[in-house]
């Protein structure tokens, strides 16, 4: 049934005339202007979220791949809502901190080098095929598959990211002499 659905949209693309093709072709989104409520699976067949990624900066990149569907479809809600949740809980932090955070139903990302070379990091054959990839270039990556607490994923980002801790006040320790 897809592939009789992909054959006659296939037709109906090819009969349009050149301009209307690249108009639509302009008004589709940059995969990474996404939000990460993006990354909701509908149809892992047809999704912008497939491309590879490609990483130049501080990023958190919160990955749902295909293996996904090895879960009951109720598990997969309460995954996604969970991680939805916790990703909603660190964003501010990552938002204050210029560090990007990233949706990607892709298994593969790339990561700038020095000298226009990528390094890859592949996501298939992870313990879980969803949870968070933690990337500043130049260091090693740091792969968080499964889901986090709040509070976990908040002290894996500081000490990857080197941040502050949010539980300090700010205020040094008061010394008596």
């Amino acid at each position: 049934m897809r592939a009789a659905t992909f054959i006659a949209t296939l037709g109906v693309l090819s009969c349009r005339p050149q301009q209307q093709a690249d108009v639509a072709t302009k008004t589709t989104r940059d995969p990474d202007s996404l939000t990460f409520a993006d990354v909701t699976p509908t149809d892992s067949a047809d999704s912008a979220l497939l491309k590879p990624r490609f990483v130049s900066e501080p990023t958190v990149l919160v990955f749902w791949i295909a293996a996904s569907d090895t879960f009951t479809a109720e598990d997969q809600s309460e995954a996604l809502q969970e991680l939805n949740s916790t990703t909603a809980g660190i964003a501010p932090t990552l938002a204050r901190h210029n560090i990007k955070l990233v949706p990607t139903n892709s298994d593969t990302i790339y990561v700038a080098l020095p000298n226009r070379q990528r390094r890859m990091i592949l996501l298939s054959g992870v313990d879980y095929p969803f949870g968070y990839v933690l990337v500043a270039p130049g260091t090693a990556e740091r792969i968080l598959a499964g889901l986090y607490s709040d509070d976990e994923l908040l002290d894996e980002v500081e000490a990857y990211f080197d941040l502050p801790s949010s539980d300090s006040t700010g205020t040094r320790p008061r010394i008596s002499t």
